[in-house]
């Protein structure tokens, strides 16, 4: 399990909040209103209100000993890069800001940010599963019950072929793609008699229950 703090409650933060905490993340979240603060309290570990911008209060909430910090506050770009630069400042381990424009994310680069996402080409509940599983390559939610993943290979597969795995009978989720390493050439629709190695990633789709634990697994 790995702990966050999520600073700033509007629709991007609040989503990335909630999935990390279905994840089964620790989830601190942090806001100046009083009203976003409460409608989220239920579903994360740790809700307060206060002002990000504000040095005393980031370190009373201890962000320097969170695995990662989402800035996520709303259009101010200004308090956005303040409360980045605080918090590398102050020794937090990664830092991943929202910007609001490609000028807003390289200013937010240049500033220390450790991964700078803009919120149309990539949505919380996204950015929430990568965050939380470091093997998951990427995540696109088919629906409310099916996932499609791109993961790296489980040790326990390698040097097998998907035919000896049996993996849509025993996982019950289907490989659509196999790439080889970082940039690779991409199968799809891969054979049963292709082996998998150490340095492939897997593209799979199933329901969320069986892929979760085909992540697990990694």
């Amino acid at each position: 399990m790995k702990s966050f703090l999520v600073i700033g409650l509007g629709r991007f933060g609040a989503s990335v909040a909630r999935e990390l905490s279905a994840l089964g993340q620790e989830v601190l979240v942090l806001d100046e209103d009083a009203d976003h603060v409460q409608r989220i309290a239920d579903d994360v570990t740790q809700a307060i209100q206060g002002d990000a911008q504000d040095e005393a209060v980031l370190r009373s909430v201890g962000a320097r000993n969170f695995d990662c910090c989402v800035v996520a506050v709303g259009a101010d770009m200004e308090a956005s890069i303040l409360i980045t630069v605080t918090l590398k400042d102050l020794g937090a381990k990664y830092v991943v800001a929202k910007a609001m424009s490609p000028v807003h994310a390289r200013v937010l680069e240049r500033v220390g940010a450790d991964r700078v996402v803009l919120p149309e080409s990539e949505m919380g509940q996204r950015l929430a599963q990568r965050l939380a599983r470091t093997n998951v390559v990427d995540y696109i939610g088919v629906s409310d019950d099916f996932s499609i993943l791109e993961i790296h290979a489980p040790k326990s597969w390698i040097g097998h072929t998907l035919g000896q795995l049996n993996i849509r009978a025993r996982y019950l989720i289907n490989v659509l793609a196999i790439r080889h390493g970082e940039g690779g050439h991409v199968d799809v629709t891969p054979a049963v008699d292709q082996v998998i190695g150490p340095d492939d990633v897997l593209i799979v789709i199933g329901t969320n229950e069986n892929v979760n634990k085909v992540v697990e697994l990694t």
